[in-house]
């Protein structure tokens, strides 16, 4: 897979799975909403502070995100760290109209945080092979890239496309 295809897949994904290990030492996943992206390195999740998978990663965050595409048959896991982030900037950047369910005081709610997975390594799959991403591979495709809603962009991409192939000329 090209790194490109390899972003088409994260972008696609509208969840990712988290792997870590809480303070029991036992093995952890959590499926969670992820669309905001900068580049392959970096990953942001809005979340409940008080979860317990917050609460072990604020303590050992080593974790890995696993994005899957199961119809297409392809897969990306990536190694590396979670931190959580409590700034207003971010808290802002992933607020969505109608999340004060969730967060009944809002952005500034102590309960809403937001989780950032910084990627360190790789491996993707699909059904024609396999390999590897290496820090130096995450890091020149993630240069000069800003966050971004990668699930919205690649719908409105697609509108396009859909737009075109059936209006009239």
């Amino acid at each position: 897979m090209t790194k490109e295809e390899i972003m088409n897949l994260v972008n696609r994904s509208l969840f990712a799975t988290i792997g870590y290990t809480d303070e029991m030492g036992r093995q952890n996943v959590r499926r969670v909403f992820c669309v905001w992206h900068k580049g392959l390195g970096r990953h942001l999740i809005s979340t409940n502070t008080s979860s317990s998978h917050v609460q072990s990663l604020q303590k050992n965050g080593n974790a890995c995100l696993y994005f899957s595409d199961d119809m297409a048959f392809e897969g990306l896991c990536l190694f590396g760290k979670m931190v959580a982030h409590f700034e207003k900037e971010y808290r802002q950047l992933l607020w969505n109209e109608g999340d004060e369910k969730y967060y009944p005081k809002g952005v500034e709610d102590e309960d809403y945080c937001i989780l950032e997975f910084i990627a360190e390594s790789g491996r993707y799959y699909r059904y024609d092979g396999k390999g590897d991403l290496s820090a130096a591979d995450i890091m020149t495709y993630e240069n000069g890239r800003d966050f971004e809603n990668g699930y919205k962009a690649t719908m409105e991409k697609a509108n396009e496309k859909s737009v075109g192939r059936y209006s009239s000329e």
